[in-house]
């Protein structure tokens, strides 16, 4: 099976014990990525049988258990570790603010999360539209 990364469209692998080398081989081996974490729905797949109390009860984007799959650069640098600069923090959290999601202290509800997770997903995604319809 010929696999493609989902997002840089390199040529995937799943040689055993390469995973995260700092190699190309190790960039290039496969990664399954689900795109709602399992624990957001009080699940977890490397804690069998552990259940936590879920943010979401379902998704709330119609995608509960889908994965995709990704080279290990797309997946564990890219999106495991995103870059939020000291201005989009503060830009992001007056967004918080305005739509009444601040916590001053937490409590056992999960909506003040729940609706900062919706709202980052937001951002994101008018920021890729905006970003769609500009001129290269």
């Amino acid at each position: 099976m010929d696999e493609k990364c989902a997002i840089c469209n390199c040529s995937l692998h799943r040689k055993k014990g390469t995973y995260a080398n700092p190699s190309p081989e190790g960039r290039s081996h496969a990664s399954r990525h689900h795109f709602i974490p399992e624990r957001f729905l009080g699940r977890s797949k490397n804690r069998k049988g552990t259940q936590r109390k879920g943010i979401f009860h379902k998704s709330p984007w119609g995608h509960e258990k889908e994965t995709e799959v990704f080279c290990y650069d797309c997946h564990e640098e890219l999106l495991h570790n995103p870059i939020f600069l000291p201005d989009d923090i503060k830009r992001f959290s007056d967004l918080v603010a305005l739509r009444g999601l601040s916590e001053i202290k937490k409590t056992d509800s999960r909506e003040g999360i729940a609706g900062r997770i919706r709202l980052l997903h937001k951002v994101i995604d008018r920021g890729l539209e905006a970003m769609k319809n500009e001129t290269r």
